[in-house]
């Protein structure tokens, strides 16, 4: 061979060589063993792997069973990570056939301790989009680069100032959006391709972190002012810039910023806050599906706030608009709301209180006994609560005696401790139940098993946001939806409240996360419905149903 044919040849093997290597470390285009004889040979890869092909079925039972012989938590988490940085589309199979057991591993309760691990355990970025308020002239770069091409249509972007219930976590919160995003397309059905998790890395306030010498994130204090709003307008400017038909998911904000940035995009752009708006709208719905077991109306509800947050401003806020659209006064409405922060019942002349938190306060003359108003136990027996939610992450916060004097003035008192991960919880299910000898009507925030008590098994609804998340953000998306008001998020929050069996005794007040892939469909299609009857969907969506189901990835080859 002359040394010209030799060296074309060469070129030639080495071309293969390169697609090979890129196409088996791309896992949007990985199938590692499926690849069939004839897509081995026209791709480069023969040679490459064992000589049998096989079906997705078989390389998903082999996953399976290598997840099972992991420890428990994050060795699992890991593992599974493994495969989603290999094959998405093997890794979604699995999720989907394995949904109730995998759902909790990937994301809460077990991503916590992932979050807070970040760093230590970092092998790849996950396709995420790094953007540090340290370098905002690379924001637009940085975006194409983590997209490589990809026709992004969804992002879940965090700042990691309020992750789920520990706090501060910086740029390790990234694992946040990538969770997230995982439950989006194991839900319902959102293409893996067409999603990108970001972090805002604007520094961080934990100090263990700061101390670290493995932490990968910005280490200073956070950022705060025009400096860091300046970054999150470059950011939402940019991603709608490159990707004009992107739905954008704020996540895990801090409390100062989270409705700040809402309030700021939300008449302009969809967007979406999980923490501000889906906490809320999952529990509206489970009052809803409780209120259908109980036969009671929403408007003679007294609502008690246990942590007035995001989260609880949040879920205020949602009960509060559900009182307007049953007809009430505004005035009336806000009478059945009552805060309740680490400072005890809030007041008109609380120090510190958020713009969030002004309209719902009281008035210190409605009491004789204001002073005493900072035990959870004394406030209960001043407004009788009728709804109860917790989103404090204080362990154990409600106590028996606070809940023996809430069943005591309430018929069938509606309690969800909803605070996460597991250590945070306000009460367990079970003492719940027992405390109220099984009058409660009860959620959780985090997984929780059925409660046998006396001769009743009760079936516990997770007040889990993916609910709701999945499949609004599909039927946003599928309807190519301009904006996301109040009407599509209430189209989500009574498809879902109505799911419950009323007449089953023991019966959740929330649909289980067993049955989330199907009715994640008809919950895309009511938000669609919404979209157009609102005229907001995009000009060429006109049957909600189709635009939903065509709108639809399946994990196959």
């Amino acid at each position: 061979m002359t040394s010209k044919k030799y060296e074309k040849a060469n070129r030639r093997l080495l071309q293969q060589v390169s697609n090979a290597y890129s196409i088996l470390n791309d896992p949007f285009q990985n199938k590692g063993t499926a690849f069939t004889k004839r897509e081995r040979e026209v791709l480069g890869l023969t040679g490459t792997l064992p000589s049998k092909v096989q079906t997705i079925e078989e390389q998903a039972a082999r996953v399976y069973e290598q997840y099972e012989q992991r420890p428990e938590g994050i060795q699992k988490r890991k593992f599974l990570m493994e495969i989603f940085n290999t094959n998405r589309t093997l890794f979604f199979y699995v999720m989907t056939q394995h949904l109730v057991e995998l759902m909790p591993v990937v994301y809460d309760p077990v991503i916590a301790p992932a979050i807070e691990k970040y760093s230590e355990i970092f092998m790849k970025p996950q396709g995420a989009a790094f953007l540090s308020v340290d370098d905002p002239d690379t924001i637009e770069e940085s975006l194409k680069n983590a997209a490589g091409g990809r026709k992004i249509k969804l992002i879940v972007v965090t700042d990691g100032e309020g992750i789920l219930g520990i706090g501060d976590w910086g740029a390790n919160g990234v694992n946040i959006s990538v969770g997230k995003l995982m439950v989006y397309t194991a839900a319902a059905g959102i293409d893996p391709r067409e999603v990108l998790p970001v972090s805002l890395d604007v520094g961080t306030n934990n100090q263990t972190l700061i101390d670290d010498p493995l932490y990968l994130g910005n280490k200073h204090a956070r950022v705060q002012g025009d400096k860091y709003y300046d970054l999150v307008d470059k950011f939402v400017k940019a991603a709608r810039k490159i990707f004009p038909d992107v739905f954008i998911h704020f996540e895990d904000f801090g409390r100062d910023n989270a409705t700040k940035i809402l309030n700021k995009y939300r008449e302009d752009i969809p967007i979406f806050n999980d923490d501000v708006q889906g906490t809320g709208i999952v529990c509206l719905s489970g009052v809803l599906g409780a209120l259908n077991i109980s036969k009671q109306k929403f408007t003679d509800q007294i609502f008690l706030t246990f942590g007035a947050g995001t989260a609880g401003m949040g879920i205020a806020n949602m009960m509060y608009r559900e009182m307007l659209v049953e007809g009430m006064d505004p005035e009336e409405a806000k009478k059945h709301f009552y805060l309740v922060d680490k400072q005890g019942l809030l007041f008109s002349d609380t120090p510190g209180l958020t713009p969030e938190q002004k309209p719902f306060v009281r008035e210190r003359s409605e009491f004789d006994n204001t002073d005493e108003l900072t035990n959870l136990e004394v406030v209960i027996k001043a407004v009788h609560p009728t709804v109860m939610i917790g989103t404090s992450t204080k362990p154990g916060a409600f106590t028996e005696a606070a809940i023996k004097e809430m069943a005591a003035h309430a018929e069938r008192p509606i309690i969800f401790s909803i605070s996460n991960p597991t250590k945070l919880i306000e009460a367990k299910a079970e003492d719940l139940i027992k405390w109220t000898d099984g009058k409660a009507l009860v959620a959780t925030g985090v997984p929780s098993d059925p409660v046998e008590y006396k001769g009743v098994t009760y079936n516990i609804g997770q007040a889990n946001n993916a609910l709701i998340y999945s499949g609004l953000g599909l039927g946003i998306l599928a309807s190519k939806a301009k904006l996301v008001p109040d009407e599509l998020l209430s189209a989500a929050a009574h498809l879902l409240g109505g799911i419950v069996d009323p007449e089953e005794p023991g019966a959740a007040v929330l649909p289980p996360v067993a049955k989330l892939q199907s009715f994640t469909a008809t919950e895309a299609e009511a938000v669609a419905q919404a979209a157009i009857d609102n005229g907001l969907a995009g000009e060429d969506v006109t049957d909600a149903k189709s635009a939903t189901e065509n709108m639809k990835w399946l994990p196959k080859y």
